[in-house]
């Protein structure tokens, strides 16, 4: 390995290297190393590389308290973002509000992360590699969402650094024209944000925001009326940066998306290090294993895989209503049918309201198929107990491998995510120069991208968007617009072997 490289890049390239690497010329040695920094761990997708480049640059105000002091929003924002969340997500509004809609957990999160980032871009100093507005901190409000010249701004900007719209900046005009709708926007029934309003040079000028504080109401329906307007136009010219399917291309253009994928479930089970010499690798190797089985077996969003909670198979199962207050799904042995069983409350999904659960709780007895039971239980009596190292048990089935700095043994989001990329990187992606790897063409994706693969897989044997959504626990209607990918020749096809048994009869 070139001294040049640092030891941490050398770390994850070391994995991805052929044996014979150091006897190899130089130049051959430079093709190899260029090939797996490009193919695996860049991530291959040129939203991936823009992601990567653009995050280098911190910009969105932090409301936790954590990061540094220059990305701290200031108490004003806190409380009001705080007050934003609260009326969006509370089971009942306060007294006198209305409000169309109810914000979930994870919605709540995201909505509050990406106002976060207008908020950053706003206050970054033109002069930094953000580019930004340069609005002193202290003069950051929620009340600045009622100026159209705020959103123009926003939505340019982020035009500006992509190259391109996207249906993101629609989204946001969406989000404003709510905040700002008659009766029930939140922003709308808040008048007292104009009194924190200062002028922006460039973009908001004394005269407009002297006019806010004298008739919110009329600067609220301007507001809004510029959002559905800019909606449209945005809509009119959106391109896709981010293509779900572009990673996974090789899995969805096979006549079998699941059994492909399903290679590299196997793929990771032919490179089982021995447990009698390395039991922490080994530990690791069956919980990529099960995190991909179990993965396709259940379609599930990621968060209810990562937060799957495990009950011993002597154990007492957790009960619903207790399930519905931790908002999680539990795995546990179902004695009736003699098999592993997960068991979600609809409370826990995204789309609880769905017609697809009608109210009533997931369950799905697994299959005892492909090894799956074996290592189930192998993971519950061995591994899962060598990757705690003896950390504090988060009670969830999946869990980190503990270190000695180790506070919790859960997943994060971010966590999972980049242990399921991990799993890709290593046994998904085919490596020419290594041999190893289970699929020519993949890239590296994260765990929601099963979804479009489970989707595709049914559409393909059946052609039904319906029956597709049964497998991923949706509408038909979400399944046609962001999952399944059903393409002419496999309608055609499908139609075909219907049509093509009359020949053969």
């Amino acid at each position: 390995m070139p001294a040049s490289i640092p030891r941490a890049e050398t770390r994850r390239l070391a994995w991805h290297l052929p044996d014979d690497f150091r006897s190899r010329d130089l130049d051959q040695q430079a093709e190899i190393l260029q090939w797996v920094r490009s193919h695996i761990l860049a991530g291959g997708t040129a939203y991936r590389r823009y992601h990567a480049e653009v995050s280098r640059h911190r910009f969105g105000l932090r409301f936790d308290g954590n990061g540094p002091a220059w990305l701290q929003a200031q108490p004003g924002l806190r409380e009001e973002m705080a007050a934003l969340i609260r009326f969006k997500s509370a089971t009942l509004t306060d007294l006198g509000f209305e409000r169309s809609g109810v914000w979930g957990e994870a919605t709540a999160a995201q909505r509050g992360e990406h106002l976060a980032l207008m908020m950053g871009a706003l206050a970054a100093p033109p002069d930094s590699e953000v580019k930004g507005l340069g609005v002193p901190v202290e003069h950051l409000t929620l009340g600045l969402l009622v100026f159209p010249a705020v959103w123009d701004w926003y939505v340019q900007w982020r035009e500006r650094r992509r190259g391109f719209y996207t249906g993101w900046e629609a989204e946001m005009l969406l989000l404003a024209a709510a905040f700002t709708k008659e009766r029930t926007g939140w922003l709308r029934q808040n008048p007292q944000l104009a009194d924190r309003l200062v002028p922006i040079p460039g973009v908001v000028s004394e005269v407009e925001a002297q006019a806010a504080q004298f008739d919110w109401s009329a600067a609220c329906e301007i507001a809004h009326r510029h959002g559905l307007a800019r909606t449209r136009e945005i809509q009119r010219v959106a391109r896709v940066h981010r293509d779900p399917f572009e990673p996974i291309l090789p899995i969805l253009e096979a006549g079998s998306p699941v059994g492909e994928y399903r290679k590299i479930a196997e793929e990771v089970i032919s490179r089982m290090p021995d447990e009698r010499h390395y039991p922490r690798a080994a530990a690791e190797t069956v919980r990529a294993f099960l995190m991909i089985r179990l993965g396709l077996h259940l379609g599930v969003r990621q968060k209810n895989l990562r937060q799957l909670v495990v009950c011993a198979r002597d154990g007492a199962p957790r009960t619903e209503r207790e399930l519905e207050a931790l908002k999680r799904g539990e795995l546990r042995w179902s004695v009736r049918d003699a098999g592993w069983e997960v068991f979600i409350p609809c409370a826990a999904f995204k789309n609880a309201n769905s017609a697809y659960f009608s109210r009533r709780p997931y369950r799905l007895v697994l299959p005892d198929l492909g090894g799956l039971y074996e290592r189930i239980e192998r993971y519950l009596a061995r591994d899962r107990a060598a990757l705690l190292a003896g950390a504090a048990d988060p009670g969830t089935f999946f869990v980190k491998t503990a270190k000695t700095t180790t506070r919790d043994a859960a997943f994060t989001q971010s966590g999972f995510y980049e242990a399921w990329r991990l799993i890709i990187q290593r046994y998904g992606i085919y490596n020419p120069w290594t041999g190893r790897g289970a699929v020519a063409g993949l890239m590296s994706h994260g765990p929601h991208s099963v979804r479009d693969v489970l989707a595709t897989h049914v559409l393909k044997q059946t052609g039904s968007y319906e029956q597709a959504s049964y497998a991923i626990q949706d509408t038909p209607a979400t399944v046609a617009a962001h999952y399944g990918r059903f393409l002419p020749q496999d309608k055609a096809a499908l139609a075909a072997k219907v049509l093509n048994e009359v020949w053969a009869a």
